[in-house]
């Protein structure tokens, strides 16, 4: 007789609890043949992912998309050389690694994708990317398997992993994403470990897996700051599970106290000082000065890189009249101040010369530094007296290559129209009255001399009454697509403050430099300051297209290309897998709510039913929940954003399709029990079998059918009937 269950009696208990878990688990270890299945269903499809990844990984034998990056930044690492990059060090680190367990030496230049790799060893810095990207397949494996304990659900949700042609593309290359998308599912892995040990609180594996969660939440963000999202998704889910310790009122408060110190001990102190770590090791390892470190650090910073003109370097402490300067911005990522011949164009403020700012040091950037009335002496010519330059002095900056002085007018920007244009006026140093600047320096009373590399500037437009600025907005091609500098009538803004960098002044003597060297804490909140001003400037240039924009991710519709030279690659989402995680996204709910009103009107069901219906929901929504912190927040983001931005997401979405299939196929298989286990004893499961097995085979074909996207085209593009990749261009916006 069938056992019905009043769905709205009693709630049943909650079979993703620790305890139910753990009986479930060992009715799987006491049952042999469930245990092989177990086994079997795991190495097979481990093992597949594996080699769906590491099949032709050497082609293509040339820089696809950002390898031409992050193999610039691995080979940096292995000559020493500093560098900026938006991402913090440890994905970067690994590779390196990589590269030079595997006879890389650091000399291939990856200036542009299509540029053949030749003899380079690049194969291993491939291999570890690979290797991370092959890791999703048993991670997802067993994240689903201890969610729901369903061999079925954590096999169909490996598989959408392991046959999407957007997962075992990414995972090919010398990339961040696959290192970021294994670091992403590992704390997820280690924090169900931990708490499905939640009855065995403080033993030496429950305090394994909550560090393990820890350091591996340090990992995800150490790999890519988008590393956040599942930080706050633990987060969420320790609140959760601190709730649930209160609500147990057979414990003390105390027990309470205890498990939220040992949460905050092992999930923010531990990732906290690992991630502080490997900050540690990266300015350990990069001690060279690189080209691209001058625009983006401080002086000070730069004085601790090793070739860099700051670095033991010696100059005067303070400046004098006649002095060669470096000007800059003192802002985050502050620019050089800059000038050069070129004029604003015609119809852009006044045709004088171009004032800009600019990321690398040359001669156009020094400035000579004279006073308003008289003759500035000449830098070595001792019968002048020496002059310093002090706070609140009224001073000319002129251009040592053109002989313009630094000037200002009541004329509009040309970008920032509310503030004022700033050009270079003059001939051979002789101007007019509007270059006359006052220097102030910040904080200090008038009078007070200014010193190399600390004193903080204004300088002040006597006419105009603004100050020079410097901000991140671009000029467009006739500016050389360097940034604007302006005068700004908020004087106390900022961007108005610089600092004097080289001071070329051989009557003073000189200081080394070296005083000035920040401490490892300063230069670690620099650097981040600097990787935050980064991120926050990868806005589409001039003319440049953004690739895609969150609301096509989902749906598939247009893809990214990694290579455009034979063989083509291109990163596209199976499209099989990725509609039928876009139903599961809009059927899960339905199903919910309809559950929901079910059991509002106590309608009877079968009492297994329940059971797999409250466990199931459980991890589904837990699951979606990742989704969605996942990819929500690019959503507002004004960066450039790209398809892959969407691969973690992805991976919690092929979870939760994993998890809701599951159900669906457990459910018709329950109620078709009855009516066909007269005639067939095996006729329910041979049900689910079925479906899992339809299932497999449209994975497995559609994989075949898209494979060539993954590890290269040849031939005519699909727009050309005689292309083998034509039949196969569903969307006229796959550009294949």
């Amino acid at each position: 007789m069938t056992k019905l269950h009043n769905t709205g009696g009693t709630k049943p208990a909650d079979n993703t609890k620790p305890a139910e878990n753990a009986k479930l688990a060992d009715s799987t270890k006491q049952h042999p043949q469930n245990a092989s299945w177990w086994c079997m269903a795991f190495i097979s499809i481990t093992a597949i992912g594996f080699a769906t990844r590491f099949y032709r990984l050497d082609e293509p034998k040339h820089i696809c998309w950002d390898e031409t990056h992050f193999g610039k930044f691995a080979s940096w690492y292995i000559n020493r050389t500093f560098f900026f990059d938006v991402h913090p060090p440890l994905g970067k680190m690994l590779i390196a690694l990589a590269g030079v367990a595997s006879g890389y030496n650091g000399s291939f230049a990856f200036e542009t994708p299509g540029n053949e790799y030749g003899d380079t060893p690049y194969i291993g810095m491939r291999a570890i990317c690979c290797v991370f990207g092959s890791a999703l397949v048993p991670l997802t494996f067993l994240i689903v398997w201890e969610k729901t304990l369903s061999l079925s659900a954590a096999s169909i949700a490996s598989l959408f992993i392991t046959f999407d042609t957007a997962s075992v593309t990414i995972s090919r290359y010398i990339l961040l994403d696959p290192l970021l998308m294994c670091f992403i599912l590992l704390p997820v892995y280690c924090w169900v470990k931990f708490l499905s040990y939640g009855e065995k609180a403080y033993t030496a594996p429950w305090w394994f897996w909550l560090t393990s969660t820890g350091a591996s939440l340090a990992c995800s963000v150490g790999v890519k700051f988008v590393g956040l999202f599942v930080v706050i998704f633990i987060g969420i889910s320790t609140v959760a599970d601190l709730w649930d310790i209160l609500g147990d009122l057979r414990k003390p408060l105390s027990n309470v106290a205890r498990h939220f110190l040992a949460r905050a001990l092992c999930l923010i102190c531990v990732p906290l000082a690992i991630y502080i770590a490997f900050f540690g090791i990266h300015f350990h390892i990069l001690k060279k000065s690189g080209q691209n470190t001058e625009g983006y650090f401080s002086s000070a910073f730069q004085s601790q890189l090793e070739g860099n003109p700051l670095n033991n370097a010696s100059m005067p402490e303070y400046v004098a009249y006649g002095a060669i300067l470096t000007v800059k911005n003192y802002r985050v990522g502050g620019l050089y101040l800059h000038s050069h011949w070129s004029l604003y164009p015609k119809g852009v403020g006044l045709p004088h010369g171009q004032i800009t700012s600019y990321f690398f040091k040359d001669d156009n950037n020094k400035w000579v530094i004279k006073e308003v009335e008289g003759e500035t002496p000449e830098v070595h010519n001792v019968s002048t007296p020496i002059k310093l330059v002090r706070s609140g002095d009224l001073v000319r900056l002129e251009h040592y290559v053109t002989r313009r002085n630094l000037h200002s007018h009541s004329v509009p920007a040309p970008i920032t129209m509310r503030h004022f244009q700033v050009t270079g006026y003059g001939v051979n140093g002789t101007g007019d009255a509007n270059d006359i600047w006052r220097v102030e320096v910040d904080g200090q009373k008038h009078g007070v001399p200014v010193r190399t590399v600390v004193s903080n500037l204004r300088f002040i437009h006597v006419n105009s009454k603004c100050a020079l600025h410097s901000h991140s907005k671009q000029y467009p091609k006739w500016g050389f697509e360097q940034l604007e500098v302006t005068c700004n009538p908020v004087i106390k803004d900022k961007n108005t403050l610089w600092n004097v960098e080289d001071n070329y002044f051989p009557r003073l003597p000189n200081v080394s430099v070296e005083v000035y060297a920040p401490s490892f804490f300063e230069k670690l909140v620099e650097s981040h300051a600097v990787m935050h001003q980064g991120n926050a400037g990868l806005k589409p240039k001039e003319h440049e297209v953004v690739q895609s924009r969150p609301w096509m991710w989902p749906l598939n519709l247009k893809g990214q290309h990694f290579s455009g030279m034979e063989p083509r690659i291109f990163l596209l989402g199976n499209p099989v897998i990725w509609w039928i995680n876009c139903m599961v996204l809009l059927i899960f709910p339905v199903m919910y709510a309809v559950a929901r009103v079910r059991e509002e009107r106590n309608v009877e069901e079968r009492i297994e039913i329940t059971e797999l219906k409250h466990r199931t929901f459980s991890a589904a929504w837990w699951l979606y929940l990742g989704w969605a912190l996942n990819y929500l927040p690019f959503w507002p983001m004004t960066r450039v954003l790209y398809f892959h931005h969407y691969l973690p997401a992805a991976m919690f979405n092929c979870m939760l399709a994993g998890v809701v299939l599951d159900f669906i196929l457990q459910v018709l298989q329950a109620s078709f029990a009855n009516r066909l286990s007269s005639k067939s004893p095996q006729g329910s499961s041979a049900i689910h079998h079925f479906g899992l097995g339809v299932l497999l085979a449209v994975l497995a074909y559609s994989f075949y059918l898209f494979m060539p996207l993954c590890y290269g085209m040849e031939g005519p593009k699909s727009n050309d009937k005689s292309s083998r990749m034509h039949g196969l261009k569903w969307l006229e916006s796959w550009d294949i």
